[in-house]
């Protein structure tokens, strides 16, 4: 979460309807990613980071846009020259084995805990360090890398152009013409299903491309299958935190389920290898990403526990002992165990001449009532409260003045009661400055890879982990390991240590 004028507009500039805008989680799948969020980042300060300096990738005036844009929503480019090394040399062998070995790419690692990759028409590359830790060996990664260079090859942005130009058209024609509306609503339909499903074909068919990619630069082809998997066990443990399921697409949504595309994967790596043939390159993989930063950037705001700290704005929060928090790219996200509660926190743009109190009042939200307003001092910093009705849904709304910003707590309840009201005070008089002991040890959270020891179990290195929830599941899903599968002695593993 930084301070970004832009969004800040944005975020006051709009009327929230009751209950979308609080319980609105942003976990979302994008790109050809898994999910992942972060609330707001800071514009890049850092170059990006080919995988090789000499590569030379076609520019255009609205790739550097694309470019500076994704740069500027996730994070920056991460600088890490074992990294780079590594994804140079996977890149090197995956081009030399596809079709086209002159069509040039170059990769930016970007500086973001959520596991997402997305490639540009002209062959710019992008991953995310999230997506980075949660892969076990190269050849996983390796998958990605060539997924991602089939949609460049096969030209999927240029042909999806084309297809949504076409829509539109339809769409436009039949808007224009038809004063029947059921008429209307069906064309609208069958116009956006068959998007859907082209889209969905593009993914199949660069899965499929991806793959046969991989296995003739000799890594295992299995490794797509693996890593969609481990994808898929991922998002069901974001989704058990929040009780928000990201899998919960839209019959329309752009990309298929994943056990789609793991048996799809499956399916293509046998025309190639049986499961134990091609290079998994494990322990080179591992040692490039030994240190790699986990999770959350802290300069840009992380959660810990239920705690939200920002160490460079320089405050801290806490959510009630039943909440989880989120951190996604809109806010932070709290939800009750249950989900019968709800909280945001978020950023906003208010002239310092208006009192809070007015801007509670000021329309942003519906169903505000004006009697229920009050002034308040939270902590030593100015700040107002309100109630409001939704259908369903009851609210109380804070605005708290720190520095030159302002901050909104937004709590919603199924049902006002003694406890969802004493939830929103407490978390909203826990907002504090940090201390500066505090801002020091705020560090990020990084990957160790170590070797098991005699006697070493899941749970027990599990237990080594920190700053993470539900350890033992994460170390498991981070190492690739089953519900029932074990370590074994002098295997290299991943942990999360601060």
């Amino acid at each position: 979460m930084t301070k970004r004028s832009g969004r800040r507009e944005g975020s006051t500039g709009r009327r929230l309807l009751a209950v979308p805008a609080v319980l609105c989680a942003a976990l979302t799948l994008s790109a050809c990613g898994s999910v992942g969020g972060r609330f707001e980042t800071a514009a890049p300060t850092t170059a990006t980071s080919p995988a090789k300096p000499n590569r030379t990738v076609a520019q255009t005036p609205a790739s550097e846009r694309e470019h500076e844009r994704i740069l500027s929503s996730y994070g920056g480019a991460y600088d890490d020259p074992k990294l780079e090394a590594l994804i140079g040399k996977t890149v090197d062998r995956l081009v030399a084995a596809s079709d086209r070995p002159d069509q040039a790419y170059r990769v930016t690692i970007l500086n973001s805990g959520a596991v997402n990759a997305f490639a540009l028409p002209t062959g710019q590359l992008y991953v995310t360090r999230g997506l980075i830790a949660l892969a076990s060996d190269t050849s996983e990664l390796s998958s990605v890398l060539s997924h991602e260079m089939a949609h460049v090859l096969a030209k999927h942005a240029s042909i999806r152009d084309d297809k949504a130009r076409q829509a539109a058209v339809v769409t436009r024609v039949v808007t224009d013409m038809s004063n029947d509306p059921d008429l209307t609503a069906l064309a609208l339909a069958k116009t956006k299903l068959t998007m859907a499903s082209f889209s969905r074909a593009q993914e199949f068919e660069a899965d499929g491309i991806g793959v046969g990619i991989s296995a003739r630069a000799h890594f295992d082809p299995y490794g797509a299958s693996r890593f969609l998997s481990a994808m898929e066990r991922n998002a069901a443990l974001k989704a058990g935190k929040t009780s928000l399921d990201p899998r919960a697409q839209d019959f329309l949504s752009s990309h298929p389920a994943t056990p789609e595309r793991v048996q799809n994967a499956q399916n293509s790596a046998r025309q190639f290898a049986s499961p134990e043939g091609g290079e998994r390159d494990r322990e080179t993989y591992l040692a490039a990403i030994d240190n790699i930063v986990y999770g959350e950037d802290p300069s840009e705001g992380f959660v810990r526990g239920r705690r939200f700290l920002h160490p460079k704005l320089g405050f801290t929060f806490a959510a009630p002992d039943t909440f989880t928090l989120d951190n996604t790219a809109q806010a932070v996200i709290g939800v009750r165990e249950g989900g019968t509660q709800a909280m945001r926190f978020d950023v906003v743009r208010v002239p310092a001449e208006q009192t809070l109190g007015d801007y509670l009042n000021s329309g942003w939200m519906e169903g505000v009532e004006k009697a229920s307003t009050e002034d308040l001092t939270i902590n030593g910093f100015p700040a107002a409260s309100a109630s409001a009705s939704g259908d369903q849904w009851q609210f109380k709304v804070y605005a708290l003045r720190f520095g030159s910003d302002v901050y909104r707590f937004i709590f919603a309840a199924k049902q006002k009661t003694t406890e969802s009201e004493r939830n929103a005070r407490e978390t909203v008089n826990s907002f504090r400055r940090l201390t500066l002991e505090e801002i020091q040890a705020a560090r990020p959270l990084r990957i160790k890879v170590i070797t098991v020891q005699p006697g070493d179990t899941v749970e027990s290195l599990s237990h080594r982990m920190s700053g993470v929830d539900r350890p033992a599941q994460r170390f498991r899903i981070l190492n690739g390991l089953d519900a029932n599968a074990q370590v074994k002695t002098r295997d290299r593993v991943k942990i999360v240590v601060d």
